[in-house]
């Protein structure tokens, strides 16, 4: 096939034309996902709670992650993120040591209810980012948790 120079130039303009809606339709879509995804927070919660110190999970806590695994419809269909925190007793390399243990053991509970590891993203906070007040006993009680979120994947 051989094409003149003026149709070279259209059908490259044309491609070019095509090609750029695509690129910017693509933007877009993944730009209100993402924004989708931010603003509606977390369709599924549930909170781990720890003693001082400790990364154990009780036998109730895992008895109560696998009850809330098995009542969410479809749990393939949604990304999992854990956030640990620790309260503020102690050195913050302690507290962030902690934390990863109290995500890991969070993270072992949902790889042995037959959650894959690739849908789990977590995020250790240690004693930073706090959601209650560390000057009360009832804050650092509180505070001594993992949280895991599942977020609806958009398909």
């Amino acid at each position: 096939m051989h094409f003149k120079p003026k149709q070279l130039n259209n059908t490259l303009s044309k491609l070019y034309r095509i090609a750029m809606r695509l690129i910017l339709t693509t933007f877009f879509v993944l730009l209100a996902l993402i924004t989708a995804h931010s603003q509606e927070g977390p369709q599924y919660q549930i909170s781990i709670y720890f003693g001082g110190g400790s990364y154990y999970i009780s036998e109730e806590q895992k008895n109560a992650i696998t009850e809330f695994l098995n009542g969410v419809p479809h749990v393939e269909q949604y990304s999992i993120t854990i956030h640990s925190h620790t309260d503020n007793i102690g050195a913050v390399e302690f507290n962030n040591w902690l934390s990863q243990m109290r995500s890991h053991s969070a993270m072992e509970q949902l790889l042995i209810n037959s959650i894959k590891q690739e849908m789990i993203e977590i995020k250790d906070f240690g004693l930073h980012n706090p959601v209650y007040d560390n000057s009360t006993w009832e804050g650092k009680l509180k505070n001594r948790r993992v949280d895991i979120f599942l977020w609806p994947l958009a398909l």
